[in-house]
């Protein structure tokens, strides 16, 4: 009997599961998997090497969102699945976000497998292509592929790209398609044509060569991809033919958005409240200070100096008024909402970034009514999804 086809979805891993798009991501091919019959796949990206990202996060340590970097005792280079996760490690977290479970083994990798049991319990299968059991046996059709010179046709696709005006958020020209990978260690180098594979090592492909090693290993249907990743698989389209395989279909991420309890939203005022722009969430409508505000011209008997500074009163007091005018528009806003637009503000935008991208995604695994209600809403169309926090 065939395997069932595979919903992937995936994301490097990161300490807290951050971002929290990783689980919005889970949900969203676990929702598809649903609704074809297919079985959903969490790919964990454990081989990457991106320190900076999985160890940046931010915390409600203290009552109050904050930033935290998180340093591992590892050489440069070394795969996020193979950093060590101790018990410094651990109570560093609870710091910030509270009780965490007991990571499944002493590593970043095991603590990702353990925050994410919720999701794993709901149907989504997390897989892992460091698993020895999984990565020898394909060592020899990747050593395959790097025989086909798939670097030059990465280029070829980078430049017909540019000349589109597309974006292009890694360039084969200058980053790597491939990686070594020691399985000892989890060193991970820099490959370039040519240069041999070091003995006892996994050839690792770059990202813009992952997605076939990801269809390689899974039968994979559709994959759950968002902004940057779309951007990115463009670049290996004219290489799934050269390897042999066929390419999945690509499926939108959609961007979720936890909305405080109390707060009534949409999300065509997301935009307005990223900005702070009051007016435009609900304008007040009575008189505004700034309206009875009437600037005159200084007397021409005065000397230039007084006249100058007359001036720049008038500027400083209306500038002052329409700070006035912006509170007031915050108060209507605030009726309209329920509740204070700031607050909401800095809730959906910590750092004036959205929320899915800079929270971690412990408070949404550790909330199951919430993985519920996003789950319910992930009906494959809608692109932004607004839940109140249960």
């Amino acid at each position: 009997m065939s395997p069932s086809p595979v919903i992937a979805t995936g994301q490097q891993i990161g300490a807290g599961w951050s971002p929290a798009l990783s689980v919005a991501k889970a949900l969203a091919a676990l929702a598809e998997a649903r609704r074809t019959g297919a079985e959903a796949v969490y790919w964990l990206a454990d081989e990457d090497h991106d320190r900076a990202e999985v160890a940046a996060v931010i915390g409600d340590g203290d009552h109050r969102q904050e930033r935290h970097r998180f340093r591992f005792d590892a050489r440069l280079g070394t795969a996020t699945g193979w950093l060590p996760w101790t018990e410094d490690h651990q109570r560093e977290g609870e710091r910030l976000w509270g009780p965490l479970p007991s990571p499944r083994e002493p590593s970043l990798r095991g603590h990702a497998l353990a925050l994410g049991e919720p999701l794993w319990a709901r149907g989504i299968r997390p897989f892992s292509a460091t698993d020895p059991a999984v990565r020898w046996p394909i060592q020899g059709e990747l050593e395959r592929w790097r025989g086909l010179d798939l670097e030059g046709l990465l280029i070829q696709q980078a430049g017909a790209l540019e000349a589109q005006g597309a974006p292009l958020p890694l360039d084969p020209r200058v980053q790597s398609a491939w990686f070594s990978l020691d399985p000892r260690t989890g060193r991970r180098q820099r490959l370039e044509r040519g240069a041999p594979l070091p003995g006892g090592h996994w050839l690792s492909p770059g990202a813009a060569v992952r997605p076939l090693m990801q269809s390689l290993l899974l039968p994979v249907e559709a994959v759950v991809l968002g902004p940057s990743e779309r951007a990115y698989w463009r670049l290996c389209e004219p290489l799934w033919e050269r390897v042999g395989l066929v390419a999945p279909r690509i499926l939108p991420r959609p961007s979720v958005y936890v909305v405080p309890p109390g707060f009534q939203v949409s999300p065509a005022q997301l935009d307005a409240l990223r900005l702070g722009a009051w007016d435009r969430l609900s304008a007040w409508p009575g008189a505004l200070p700034t309206r009875r505000f009437e600037p005159a011209e200084p007397d021409g008997a005065w000397p230039v100096a007084i006249q100058t500074r007359f001036r720049k009163e008038q500027a400083r007091m209306l500038d002052r008024l329409a700070k006035l005018d912006l509170r007031l528009h915050r108060e209507a806003a605030a009726l309209r909402l329920g509740g204070d637009p700031e607050q909401l503000r800095q809730a959906l935008f910590p750092f004036g970034v959205p929320q899915e991208r800079k929270v971690p995604g412990v408070p949404w695994l550790r909330n199951g009514p919430l993985l519920d209600a996003i789950l319910a809403r992930m009906d494959g169309a809608t692109p932004v999804i607004l839940v109140e926090e249960p």
